[in-house]
């Protein structure tokens, strides 16, 4: 799949796959800004992408996050295909003391994938299935 991707920034680094098969391409920090309490750190990567429609592209944590005090503010980022300005990256501080990226680091990973155009059709019933309403744990430890 070719997905067009514009540089903001001249030093900006183009993602690409570490190892054959991997699934996300990592995003690396072109800058940093902390808030002024020091509850978050957002990461911009001076890049811009046209993700074709029927797509997102989803932000991940990478491995190394573990290896910081911080964790994505949202889980997971979702990057609409109408979207064209930077892809930019929050994580939130957990710890003390301060363990952050750095500029040149990679800080996160983008997966681009097939996003289905969804309708809901309200009914007044559900089939059934084998689990039925056994939410959280129901299915064991």
């Amino acid at each position: 799949m070719l997905i067009k991707i514009k540089k903001l920034d001249p030093n900006a680094i183009i993602p690409s796959y570490a190892k054959m098969g991997d699934a996300g391409m990592d995003l690396t920090a072109l800058s940093l800004t902390v808030d002024p309490n020091g509850f978050y750190t957002e990461y911009g990567t001076g890049l811009a992408i046209e993700i074709p429609d029927g797509y997102a592209g989803f932000i991940f944590p990478r491995s190394s996050a573990s290896k910081t005090s911080q964790i994505q503010a949202n889980c997971v980022g979702v990057i609409d295909s109408g979207y064209r300005g930077e892809i930019k990256v929050r994580l939130k501080e957990l710890g003390n003391p301060r363990k952050l990226y750095q500029i040149g680091d990679r800080i996160a990973q983008i997966i681009i994938m097939p996003v289905p155009n969804v309708i809901f059709e309200e009914v007044d019933e559900l089939n059934t299935t084998d689990r039925g309403e056994g939410g959280f744990g129901s299915t064991g430890n």
